[in-house]
Parts: structure tokens; C-alpha cells; sequence
């Protein structure tokens, strides 16, 4: 099993749970600050296991035929659907956001498992045009082959699914590392796959030592893939390992996204959907908005209706009903506050809501609005990822671009307007992957995600994600 009946959660190897070399990561419960569970840290036999369980399951599991494969992947999004209800609580017990929101995550994750069963039996080559008579020339699509994938806290079932959906789903085993901080959630999707039918050894799950285990596993032959959703600091030395051993990687390094509102806009309205997806997560999202801009003549308006629709966010446990905003999921997140807020504070913003921690247990921070924010700021340079909201005045469309794109990070960005035009002049001109307009939409499965610049390269989701695990090949046949 993956876990006791004390929360003690194991390592996944070739199909078995096991504890490891004996050593233990305690889990944290961020609405508490005590301990929720403890998670098995791998050594390096348990890496070498796993390497060798993901080797030897590559040729099977690529002669597995793609309608079979789509057979399973169907089977797991039914088996994660059963689990719903404990992959939601695992979520909120040891990452904290509320349990509507887990349980929305909760119904992605199935979406992400439908969707690539679906997409592995269109997994196409293309035939060329005939160059002379009797001869075939084509191209087609084969799994890379083993890949090591490594995954954050912030949406602990989700991210993970993304990844082994489409990884498997293109015919290639993996070894995932998820988060230590919430382990919980990818241990039952782990469960699901194994009950779905996944073959031994096709997905592998191990926790310990980050540094440790994406060193020992990119730098093993048997790994043919990277993939990372994490940091750019992280992004970075995981990618010059990739590229020391010539390995393609697949990186989504987060953001700092923009949201831009023109006059012309229902202003209530774009205040209510900028704060509601603002303060999803805690602000704990890598597209999330990180940097408002508001037109010069509706700024006081919006500003208005924007810090009342804050002022009605209940702070709490996310197990609690009516909790509309959890803690931070770590005393790192809480400290990353701490440091942007007195920064803020120096440079002269206003403070029009919120501004400190809350209580006295547990990683709560006050949602938090802050006016007359300077643009060197490190609130408006450095992805938050928090409950903080910069709202900044601008004067026209080039100044909203300027604003907008003075960053080096290129992952989401946003704008409220109804003038056509306007629209696509703006989403022409900013420099990010993902755009919204009049919307915030989640990654969801069909659509490809990923940044540009510092916000990482490659993408996840749909057709793009599922040739980030292929390799293609020539083939030109003549008669003799």
C-alpha cells in the first residue's frame, strides 16, 4: 500500500511500495505547522531500482499498442475519478488551499488522463509526396523512451497527471519525483494507475533529496527525457544537466503575469474575475495574476470594486466550510511576503488592504492590495506567487505593453477590454505563451502551455505535449 494508517507514504518501484533506505521527510500541515505525515526518502538504491524497473518495462510498454495504452489511461481517469473525495483532502491537508478548489483540481487531473487516452491513438507520421515510382517516403512518431519528470507542490495532482498521462500515453515509462512538501496526492493517482493496469515498472514514484535524485536520474543512460515544472532557478541547472548529456528537456519555469484593464471594460466584472483567479491558491500559481494595470480613467473605479471583492475573502483552513482562502503552503512562501511587502512598504505603496501575516499558527497571509507601487519594486520584477496584488495605473496601449513585457519572465498574460482592436493589438504585442482575453482560463488538457524567455521552452497539453515524448523518424523504402 502507499500509505499506513499513520500516513507514513512509500515509494512506488516496479509496481511495489516500499519504505526506502529507512529514512523520513515529514509532511507539514500549512493551517497548522505540525506534521500531517511523513513520506519515504529514496537512496540511491531505491534510484537505481527504479531506473532499472523503467528500463526494463521501455520495450514492452512501447510494443504495447497505442489503442491498449488508451485502454489503460481510460481506466485511470476512471480510477482517479473514485479517489476523487481522498485526492481532494490529501491536496488541502498538505498544500492548503480550500477543498472546492482541490476538488476542481481534482476533476483536471481526470480531465488530463480522458483526454490523452484519447489523443494516444492520434499520435500520426505523415507520408510524403512521391519523389519516383515504387518509392514510399514517411515520417513517423516513436516514444522517446524513459523519462525523468519533476513536479511542485502547488497543484500536487494535477502537474503529475499532466505528465504521466502523456507519457504514457506516447509509450514511455517514467520516474516522477513530486513535491515532498504534498506528497499525498500523487501517491493515490500512483495507486489509481497500478489498479488502472499500468505494468509494472511503466511509473515509478520517489521522494527524497532534490539536488540528489535529478542528478542521479538525468545523468543515468536509461533516461532518455526531462521534464520539469518548477522554478527558473531550478529550471536552469536541471536544464545545463540535460544539456551536458545531450537529453531533451522540457521546462516551465513560472511567471509574472500581467492583467491589463481598459476603460472600455465592465469594470465590476474584471475586478471580480481578477481577484477571484488572483487569490485562487493563495496566489500560488504560476499563470496567476502577479501585476495589475488599469487604464488612468478607471483606475479609482476599479481599484474600489476590486479591494471590496478582496475584503470579501475568508481567510481559513481549507478544510473548513466557507473558506475562500487557505495558508501558504510553506514558511518559505511566508517569508518571500515578508521581504516584498517591507520592500514595498520602503519604496512608498499604499497599503489599501491586508499587508501582514495572519494569526498566530499556521502560513496565513492577509490577501493584500497595494497602490502607488514604483516599477523597480521587487513586487513588480520577482514572481510573488503569493496573496500580494500591485495595482498600477497606465496611460495608453503602449504604455501597457512597456509595463507589461519589462520582465524576463513570459509565461500568461491578460487584458479586459471590448474594443476588437484594441484586443488584438494587445495580444499581438505581449511577449508571453498563454493569453487571456475577457477570461482567465487554467492549463487545461487539449491546449499547449508554456513560456517563452526566462518562463522556460517546450510545451504541455495537447497535441505539442504528447510530441514532447516522441522522437521522430525517416523512412524511405524503394523496390528493388
Amino acid at each position: 500500500m502507499s500509505a499506513d494508517n499513520n500516513r507514513n507514504y512509500h515509494l512506488f518501484i516496479d509496481g511495489a511500495w516500499t519504505d526506502g533506505g529507512g529514512d523520513w521527510i515529514v509532511v507539514e500541515n500549512p493551517a497548522t505547522g505540525e506534521g500531517c505525515a511523513q513520506v519515504a526518502k529514496a537512496s540511491v538504491a531505491d534510484l537505481d531500482a527504479a531506473l532499472e524497473a523503467a528500463n526494463r518495462a521501455a520495450p514492452l510498454w512501447r510494443a504495447t499498442s497505442p489503442w491498449d495504452r488508451s485502454a489503460i489511461l481510460s481506466a485511470c481517469a476512471r480510477e482517479v475519478e473514485a479517489r476523487r473525495e481522498s485526492i481532494a483532502r490529501a491536496i488541502t491537508l498538505e498544500q492548503g488551499k480550500p477543498l472546492a478548489e482541490s476538488l476542481l483540481e481534482v476533476g483536471r487531473t481526470v480531465d488530463a488522463f480522458a483526454w490523452c487516452a484519447a489523443e494516444a491513438i492520434r499520435v500520426y507520421g505523415r507520408v510524403l509526396p512521391q519523389r519516383e515510382p515504387g518509392m514510399r517516403q514517411m515520417s513517423v512518431k516513436e516514444p522517446i523512451g524513459p523519462v525523468a519528470a519533476f513536479t511542485p507542490w502547488n497543484f500536487p495532482a494535477f502537474l503529475p497527471a499532466r505528465k504521466i498521462s502523456a507519457a504514457l500515453g506516447a509509450g514511455c515509462p517514467m520516474i516522477l519525483k513530486p513535491a515532498e512538501e504534498a506528497p499525498g496526492a500523487a501517491i493515490i493517482i500512483a495507486e489509481a494507475c497500478a489498479a488502472a493496469g499500468v505494468p509494472a515498472g511503466v511509473l515509478n514514484l520517489v521522494f527524497g533529496d532534490p539536488a540528489q535524485i535529478s542528478d542521479h536520474l538525468i545523468r543515468s543512460p536509461v533516461i532518455r527525457k526531462v521534464s520539469l515544472t518548477g522554478s527558473p532557478q531550478v529550471g536552469r541547472k536541471l536544464a545545463a544537466l540535460s544539456g551536458e548529456m545531450l537529453k531533451p528537456a522540457t521546462m516551465e519555469l513560472g511567471g509574472h503575469a500581467p492583467v491589463i484593464v481598459f476603460a472600455d471594460s465592465n469594470l465590476r466584472k474584471a475586478a471580480a474575475m481578477t481577484a477571484a483567479f488572483k487569490f485562487r491558491n493563495a496566489g500560488q500559481v504560476c499563470l496567476g495574476v502577479s501585476r495589475i494595470f488599469v487604464q488612468e480613467a478607471a483606475f479609482d473605479e476599479f481599484r474600489a470594486h476590486f479591494v471590496d471583492c478582496v475584503s470579501g475573502l475568508r481567510i481559513g483552513n481549507g478544510v473548513e466550510d466557507g473558506t475562500t482562502i487557505g495558508p501558504m503552503a510553506t514558511g518559505r512562501g511566508l517569508a518571500r511576503m515578508d521581504r516584498m511587502m517591507a520592500d514595498a512598504s520602503d519604496r512608498g505603496a499604499v497599503t489599501e488592504i491586508g499587508g501582514s501575516r495572519h494569526g498566530n499558527g499556521g502560513h496565513f497571509w492577509q490577501p493584500t492590495v497595494l497602490t502607488e507601487v514604483p516599477d523597480d519594486a521587487l513586487i513588480m520584477t520577482e514572481e510573488p506567487f503569493g496573496p500580494i496584488a500591485p495595482l498600477t495605473p497606465f496611460a495608453d496601449i503602449a504604455d501597457a505593453l512597456s509595463k507589461s513585457n519589462a520582465v524576463d519572465l513570459g509565461l500568461a498574460g491578460y487584458l479586459f477590454t471590448r474594443d476588437l482592436e484594441t484586443a488584438t493589438r494587445v495580444s499581438d504585442g505581449l511577449e508571453f505563451g498563454w493569453i487571456g482575453i475577457n477570461n482567465f482560463s487554467p492549463t487545461i488538457a487539449e491546449a499547449p502551455f508554456g513560456g517563452i524567455r526566462n518562463s522556460g521552452f517546450g510545451y504541455e497539453g495537447g497535441p505539442e505535449g504528447f510530441d514532447a515524448y516522441c522522437r521522430t523518424k525517416f523512412v524511405s523504402q524503394a523496390s528493388l
